[in-house]
């Protein structure tokens, strides 16, 4: 559909030609008019006047000369990254549809921050499962700098953690907050006896088990317990959130769970709760190298998990 056809349907707004922008990009992207022109496979006569033609279209000149050379002007800088967001999107599009042919089940591949506990991962990732059709999830568990690293190599869709991707982190990604839930504090029913009455203001002396210092969690505990000048006896710091929940079955320490999964972890290790601290929370990421979310699987985990965690 042409430029003319557009705007019969939406009279009064102004429609990109994308294939010039497609020369544009393509140049900028190669550095030079002789590489862009083996790349299409066209004349460089043919592509510049594409060029040309953009830049009227726009009433800004994109390429400047610096000695014999063509630079991006600052327009055209800023021209090539929407481009390159364009463009990048379109091949995501490609890529997509193509995970997914006739008769063959929609591959979603997840990596899952190991700081993330095991049955949030779970609930956050069941609305994928539930897409009609046949899903295939393959799901892979590592430290966030890692998973960023394979997301932007496009070997993951999607990327669940608990906090936002870092600015020394060089990976062009998009963070998308799926929401926070409160935490509690349970325990064996010997130590919650013995530490309920009085919590949270109990908890100074207590004994806790804690994620360990890497993790957004520990960062906000440790603030929450500086403002309120309490000093809990921390017993165990654990990577692993499944460990820290065995050590608390058995009487090691009271530990913080996101309120989410309170009741499938008193079911589990049989705790009960000592008390709710609502004034901490615990939030959780998508992170995408889109700005929009375009697999259909990650549309759902984003979409379920604003409506869980509020």
């Amino acid at each position: 559909m042409d430029t003319s056809v557009l705007s019969q349907y939406c009279p009064g707004m102004e429609w990109l030609n994308y294939h010039h922008l497609l020369y544009f990009w393509s140049m900028a992207r190669e550095g030079s008019l002789a590489r862009a022109s083996a790349e299409l496979r066209l004349s460089q006569s043919a592509i510049m006047g594409q060029i040309r033609a953009l830049e009227n279209s726009l009433g800004e000149k994109l390429f400047v000369k610096s000695g014999r050379k063509l630079v991006l002007s600052e327009t055209g800088r800023m021209v090539y990254r929407y481009a390159d967001e364009i463009f990048t999107l379109g091949r995501e599009l490609q890529d997509t549809l193509n995970d997914r042919p006739v008769g063959r089940p929609l591959r979603v591949t997840v990596g899952v921050a190991d700081v993330i506990p095991k049955l949030i991962a779970r609930e956050l990732l069941e609305p994928a499962m539930r897409l009609p059709g046949s899903i295939s999830l393959v799901c892979r568990e590592d430290v966030s700098d890692r998973l960023l690293a394979e997301l932007a190599l496009h070997e993951l869709d999607v990327v669940l953690t608990d906090a936002p991707a870092s600015s020394h982190v060089k990976v062009k990604a998009f963070n998308h907050l799926l929401g926070e839930c409160g935490i509690v504090f349970l325990g064996n029913p010997e130590l919650v006896s013995r530490y309920k009455r009085g919590f949270p203001a109990s908890l100074n002396g207590a004994p806790v088990l804690l994620p360990t210092e890497n993790t957004a969690l520990r960062r906000e505990l440790d603030h929450w317990f500086k403002e309120n000048d309490i000093q809990p006896r921390i017993t165990g710091e654990f990577d692993d959130n499944a460990l820290m929940n065995v050590f608390g079955q058995s009487g090691a320490g009271l530990f913080p769970a996101a309120s989410i999964i309170e009741k499938e972890l008193k079911r589990q290790y049989q705790v009960h709760l000592a008390g709710r601290l609502p004034q901490v929370q615990q939030r959780f990421y998508a992170i995408t190298v889109e700005r929009r979310l375009v697999h259909p699987a990650a549309v759902a985990i984003c979409h379920e998990a604003r409506k869980l965690l509020g």
